[in-house]
């Protein structure tokens, strides 16, 4: 053989009884196919036909026809819909301009819902194309889909597990199973050790008979449960939902006392059909029950996510579900899963430590300064032997992160000794040049020997394992080993040259961001599925407090009053399984904690979805991706205080014009009782109530829930809310009442009445919206003057008046429409001042 292309020598066969690495519970399965022929063609069909072949179905999360049923039939649309399809039926088209808000809400709902079903119908864990199988003791291609249960399956260096099965023959290999458990080092397999859908082989082959395929397999169910539709978690939707709620309850007597007493004040039913003005009484009854749904502040809420999760996708966020953006504003809790989030998942090469002929370790050289230790005259050989593992084909993860610190050298081996999880390194010789001799790169006990772990270069090894490092010594012999001695493993007596640290890469941006959410009160929490000592090393790096490592969630309690006790105490914690994540997660919001969970893996998914809100890498599992409500694109850690910020805006806007839609929802119901229980004919047309709404309520509430706003959460605003706009809203409602009795009782035309009432109304109402405007900025003081304007032109300019059927009052009649407005200004003032003011976080702009 060539000395261009020495053999490798595969790892041993590993013991059948060996345990199974890392902490996954693989199940012994007895296998019952021959490894070396594999399934014949008759039992392969015989499986087919049973259905046991790895084929996925294909359901839908959610269909298209389920999310227009859910936003297109609630009663709040039911009843606009009806007033609407009356309105246009009776050739008053005019009068149905409320019905914009309700459309637009279905369509923001509908589109919003509809793109997160295709990207959770587009979850796949899996990305294998085809695999190799034995049948009839044959090597085959075959596609995923048409491997069966008992197959023999052939797996090798970078082939993606396609299906659950069991090892039944193997030289030695490696499964990187990140995704599934967060360990981050790959698992040393034996035989009879099970390997579970969605690992990767990352050294070795072997030999894996299936077990679980299709639907059963591991992978096909944890993407079953992360395709489970659900909502976000969201205080403002919860509390619109509690008034929709409440609302929806009054309505059905609502709608039967307001056209009662409009029929009622037409002379009665019979008079009212048999003169024709039943159409007038149904006109006004429409306009006092559309009134009534405050289907604008749902609008607003849905525009003010929208307009933030727009913000957020131009600085790479991508929020999957609007509510979303209040969520990072709500919680008090993030847990941080540390590869992929506070670190970037890969292993750097952080420094060297040469070592003298005595054995005597030197002063460590950074990665960065190797280069200059090659090219310096009479430079040692080690850092070309260094440079070849790392830039070696078959080099594992450990190895390859050498590669950005050197180039290669260009050497050519003679022999080699392929890595092994069982030998814990692997070897190279050359046979000409400063680097003649044999070279070894691996583990310090295995280079070392158990004899010499007492030497200075052990000390040095285990001060790196100290700091939560991986140190990994390079040694070397003068004599050059031949094939021969490459197949037997037989090694010369080496001496050790550098001992090499690497370490996790953790994000430049980790420790600021963590700095921040602790300022803003947000505990934070680790929790990883490597070892604790290399957890508690990444969580001081980023700043955490920590004595000693992290926690080992092995030895987690189960009940549930046990585990909350351990996590009160403990933040930090490695070994943590995936199913752990989510139970830890579960018991701190039983603890009264609002979560966020970050992670990048498929261990996380399930854990994300859990969460009060999960939050994902850009470069991580599509599983995960799919189950987050945030996917931070570039995978940035430094965006969430952007996200808190836009929370914070939208619940403090929502707040701000919350206020002036629940008085306009007091006042609406409140006149359509009074005016239905004593029989008195409503004094608005629909149209002129969307003016008055225009006025005082819609184009404000657009400014307002989308101007800046620096707040800290605070829980309850529904109730804050009620507070004022209750009573505010029976004020303004006895203020029109009294306007109304005053022009009926002057018997002035009808129209000059109307116009009363809605200069009354909107003075009311533009006094409310002065007061969800304070403290007064240059941009709300104008948004108040600018509606005041509007006012005086929709009641003087004639085009304007004609369309809203407005008659300018005569001036008795006005000045106490004026006045009326003004006291019952005064009024709402005397409530404001009595309810319970907004925190001062929420009153004070960026």
């Amino acid at each position: 053989m060539s000395a261009q292309t020495p053999a490798r020598t595969p790892a041993p066969a590993d013991a059948p009884g060996a345990p199974a690495a890392g902490h996954v519970d693989h199940q012994r399965i007895l296998t019952t196919t021959d490894p070396a022929t594999g399934l014949s063609a008759a039992e392969v069909a015989a499986r087919v036909a049973d259905g046991r072949v790895n084929r996925l179905a294909n359901a839908s999360s959610r269909s298209l026809l389920s999310i227009l049923r859910v936003n297109l039939f609630t009663l709040f649309n039911l009843v606009i819909a009806v007033c609407t399809a009356v309105l246009i039926v009776l050739g008053r088209w005019q009068d149905a301009l409320f019905s914009f808000a309700a459309i637009s809400n279905v369509v923001i709902g509908v589109v919003q819902e509809h793109s997160a079903k295709r990207k959770l119908d587009g979850l796949a864990l899996l990305h294998v194309q085809r695999s190799t199988v034995v049948r009839d003791g044959e090597r085959r291609d075959v596609a995923m889909g048409e491997l069966v249960q008992d197959d023999i399956l052939l797996l090798r260096r970078g082939d993606q597990v396609p299906a659950d099965g069991v090892i039944v023959a193997t030289e030695g290999v490696d499964l990187d199973e990140s995704l599934l458990t967060g360990e981050s080092e790959p698992q040393l397999k034996h035989v009879g050790d099970g390997v579970l859908s969605g690992s990767a082989v990352s050294a070795g082959s072997a030999s894996v008979q299936l077990t679980s395929v299709g639907s059963d397999s591991f992978a096909a169910r944890l993407t079953a449960e992360a395709r489970r539709f659900s909502l976000v978690h969201s205080e403002l939707r919860v509390a619109l939902n509690r008034v929709v709620t409440w609302i929806s309850i009054a309505l059905v007597p609502l709608i039967a006392i307001v056209l009662n007493g409009q029929m009622q004040a037409r002379g009665g039913w019979p008079a009212a059909i048999a003169s024709g003005e039943w159409q007038d009484a149904v006109v006004l009854s429409t306009a006092a029950i559309s009134a009534s749904v405050p289907q604008g502040l749902i609008l607003m809420t849905s525009i003010a996510f929208a307009v933030a999760a727009v913000k957020l996708a131009r600085s790479q966020v991508l929020v999957q579900e609007l509510a979303a953006v209040e969520g990072l504003a709500r919680v008090d809790v993030i847990c941080l899963d540390k590869t992929g989030t506070l670190t970037e998942g890969d292993l750097e090469l952080l420094d060297v430590t040469p070592v003298d002929d005595d054995g005597t370790p030197q002063a460590a050289l950074r990665s960065d300064a190797l280069r200059a230790v090659d090219v310096q005259p009479g430079a040692p050989a080690w850092p070309a032997a260094l440079a070849w593992f790392g830039h070696d084909e078959d080099a594992n993860p450990t190895a390859q992160a050498i590669r950005p610190a050197l180039d290669s050298p260009g050497l050519a081996p003679s022999a080699v000794i392929g890595f092994s999880s069982a030998r814990r390194m692997s070897a190279v010789a050359f046979l000409d040049g400063a680097a003649r001799g044999t070279w070894v790169l691996g583990a310090p006990e295995s280079v070392l020997g158990d004899g010499d772990g007492g030497s200075a270069v052990a000390q040095r090894a285990l001060e790196i394992a100290a700091a939560g490092r991986r140190a990994l010594v390079l040694a070397h012999a003068p004599h050059p080993i031949d094939q021969e001695q490459c197949e037997r493993l037989e090694l010369p007596p080496l001496r050790p040259v550098a001992v090499v640290a690497f370490g996790e890469h953790v994000r430049d941006d980790a420790a600021a961001t963590l700095d921040y959410f602790r300022a803003q009160g947000v505990e934070v929490r680790v929790m990883s599925g490597d070892h604790p000592r290399t957890v508690g090393a990444v969580a001081r790096q980023v700043g955490i407090p920590l004595v000693g490592d992290a926690y080992d969630a092995r030895h987690l309690p189960t009940d549930r009053h046990e585990l909350e006790a351990v996590l009160a105490d403990h933040h930090v914690l490695g070994r943590v399984s995936p199913g752990q994540k989510r139970g830890i997660v579960e018991a701190l919001q039983a603890m009264g904690r609002t979560v966020a969970m970050t992670g990048d893996g498929v261990n996380d998914a399930l854990a994300l979805k859990t969460a009060d809100l999960g939050i994902a890498m850009g470069e991580g599992a599509a599983a995960t991706k799919a189950v987050a409500r945030l996917v931070l694109l570039d995978g940035r850690f430094s965006h969430l205080p952007q996200v808190v910020a836009e929370g914070r805006q939208v619940i403090a806007n929502i707040e701000r014009v919350s206020r002036i839609f629940l008085t306009k929802t007091t006042y609406a119901f409140t006149l359509a009782l009074l005016f239905g229980a004593f029989l008195v004919q409503y004094p608005f047309l629909p149209r002129q109530l969307s003016a008055t709404d225009g006025l005082t309520i819609g184009i404000p509430a657009f400014v307002l829930a989308l101007i800046p706003a620096a707040t800290r959460y605070v829980p309850g605003f529904l109730g804050r809310s009620l507070r004022f706009t209750i009573p505010a809203g029976v004020t303004v409602a006895l203020a029109v009442l009294a306007i109304t009795l005053i022009g009926r009782g002057a018997e002035v035309d009808e129209r000059q009445v109307q116009t009363a009432a809605v200069i009354t109304l909107t003075v009311c109402g533009l006094w409310v919206l002065g007061i969800a405007c304070r403290p007064f900025t240059l941009l709300r003081a104008g948004i108040v003057a600018l509606m005041v304007v509007a006012l005086v032109v929709a009641v003087l300019v004639p085009i304007v008046r004609d369309f809203f059927q407005f008659q300018l009052p005569e001036a008795p009649l006005l000045l106490a429409s004026i006045g009326i407005g003004l006291v019952g200004s005064a009024l709402i003032e005397v409530w404001h001042r009595l309810a319970p003011k907004l925190p001062p976080a929420l009153v004070a702009d960026a």
